[in-house]
C-alpha cells in the first residue's frame, strides 16, 4: 500500500527540520550532518573562500586605520608637524585600505551579498582589538560583550545566508537590470533620495539619520554594481570573456558614481557627528540596503526557508548590537583620560574650572581673561 502525500505544511516543518538538521548537528554521525562536516564544507566552499577574504579585507582595514590614527598622534607630539599627507605611516595606511578593500570588492564576485556585507563589523572589532594592544587604549566590558556578540552574529550569518552559487555573467545581469523587480525598487529608491536631497539641500536638513539614508540608499547601487562587476571579471579570468559587454561598463559607471557621492554625504556626517554616532549607524543602514538589495536584484533568498531567514536576521541583529557596544563612548572616554589636573594657581582665586567644556564656544581658551588682565593692571598701579 503506497504511502499518503504529504501536505504542504508537513513539507515546510521537514524542511525547517532538515536545516535546523544541516546547521546545529555536530555530533551524529554521517557524511551530511552539521556545519562542519565534509558534504557541507564541499557545498560552500566557494562561499567560505568569498568569506574568508572579506574577513582579511576588513581586518587589514582595521589595521590601516589604527597606523593612520598612530600617524596623526605621532605628528601631532611634534613641535613643527609636517602635512599628514607627507608621511609614510600615514601613507603605508592608505595602502593597507586599498588592499582591504580588494579583498572585499573579490569577495562580492565568489559570495552573495546576503553573506558579504554584515561581516564589515569584523573591521570594527578587529580596530577595537588592535587599538587596546598598540594604542594601549583601555578594554572595556562593553568592549568584550560587543565583539562576543559580533562573533556569534558572524557564526550564524555565515550558517544561515543564502547557499546559492551564481555565474554572475553579463547575460545574466542583464536579466536582472531590465526585471519588474529591481525597476520598482530603483524608481522608487530614486523618489526616496530625490525627497531627502530637497530637505538636506533646501530646507538646510543635516541630521544624522538624514544624511546616513542618502548613504545607504547610494550603497545599495553600490554593492550591486561592484558584484556585477567583480563576478564578470571573475568569469573572463576564468576564460568566459564578459568584459566586451556595454552592461560591464555601465555597471563601473554606476559603481565609481556612487561610490564618490557615498563618501561626500559620508564626509559630511562625520564633520557634524562624531565617529561613536557615525560609525555603528552608519553600519546598520548599509548593511540593511546592502541586504535588500542582494534580495531584490540578485534574488538571494528565493525560496529560503522562514527559519533559516529569521536566524540570519537575528544573526544580522547580533552583529549591530556588538558594534554599538563597541563604538559606544569610545571618544568621550578617550577626552576624559587627556585632560590634566592643574590643580590650584597659588595666590589666585579660582574662578572657573581649568578645562572648559569641549562643546563650549570658549574650549581653549583661558575663563574670564578680560577681568585676569584688569586685576594685573590694577596690581601694577598699586605698586
Amino acid at each position: 500500500m503506497a504511502a499518503p502525500a504529504r501536505t504542504a505544511p508537513e513539507d515546510d516543518a521537514s524542511a525547517v527540520l532538515d536545516e535546523l538538521s544541516r546547521n546545529f548537528t555536530y555530533w551524529a554521525p554521517g557524511p551530511g550532518n552539521g556545519s562542519l562536516s565534509s558534504a557541507w564544507y564541499r557545498r560552500n566552499q566557494i562561499h567560505l573562500f568569498g568569506v574568508l577574504l572579506a574577513i582579511l579585507g576588513n581586518l587589514v582595514i582595521s589595521i590601516s586605520l589604527n597606523i593612520q590614527k598612530y600617524s596623526h598622534l605621532h605628528l601631532a607630539q611634534k613641535e613643527h608637524p609636517k602635512p599628514y599627507f607627507k608621511s609614510v605611516l600615514w601613507l603605508s595606511g592608505v595602502l593597507l585600505t586599498a588592499l582591504g578593500e580588494t579583498g572585499n570588492f573579490a569577495a562580492y564576485g565568489v559570495a552573495p551579498i546576503t553573506l558579504i556585507a554584515p561581516l564589515g563589523c569584523m573591521s570594527v572589532t578587529g580596530s577595537a582589538i588592535i587599538s587596546v594592544i598598540f594604542l594601549k587604549e583601555n578594554l572595556r566590558a562593553s568592549d568584550l560583550l560587543g565583539m562576543t556578540l559580533a562573533f556569534a552574529g558572524t557564526y550564524l550569518l555565515v550558517n544561515f545566508a543564502p547557499n546559492i552559487t551564481q555565474a554572475i555573467s553579463a547575460r545574466t545581469v542583464q536579466y536582472y537590470f531590465v526585471g519588474w523587480q529591481f525597476l520598482v525598487y530603483v524608481i522608487l529608491e530614486i523618489l526616496v533620495f530625490c525627497i531627502l536631497l530637497y530637505f538636506h539641500k533646501r530646507k538646510g536638513m543635516k541630521h544624522i539619520v538624514v544624511l546616513l539614508t542618502l548613504v545607504a540608499l547610494l550603497a545599495s547601487l553600490t554593492v550591486i554594481s561592484v558584484k556585477a562587476v567583480s563576478g564578470m571579471i571573475t568569469l573572463s579570468v576564468t576564460g568566459k570573456m564578459q568584459l566586451t559587454y556595454a552592461i560591464f561598463y555601465i555597471m563601473l559607471v554606476i559603481m565609481i558614481a556612487s561610490c564618490v557621492f557615498q563618501v561626500k554625504f559620508l564626509n559630511q556626517a562625520t564633520e557634524l557627528y562624531t565617529m561613536t554616532t557615525v560609525v555603528p549607524v552608519n553600519h546598520v543602514f548599509f548593511t540593511t540596503s546592502a541586504i535588500i538589495a542582494g534580495i531584490i536584484f540578485y534574488q538571494e533568498f528565493l525560496g529560503a526557508a522562514f527559519l533559516t531567514v529569521f536566524i540570519y536576521l537575528f544573526g544580522c541583529f547580533l552583529s549591530f548590537l556588538g558594534v554599538f557596544l563597541v563604538t559606544r563612548n569610545r571618544e568621550k572616554e578617550h577626552l576624559q583620560q587627556s585632560f590634566v589636573d592643574l590643580g590650584n594657581i597659588p595666590g589666585k582665586q579660582m574662578l572657573d574650572k581649568v578645562q572648559p567644556d569641549s562643546n563650549g564656544l570658549s574650549y581653549g581658551t583661558l575663563p574670564d581673561g578680560g577681568d585676569s588682565t584688569r586685576g594685573q593692571c590694577g596690581e601694577k598701579k598699586e605698586s
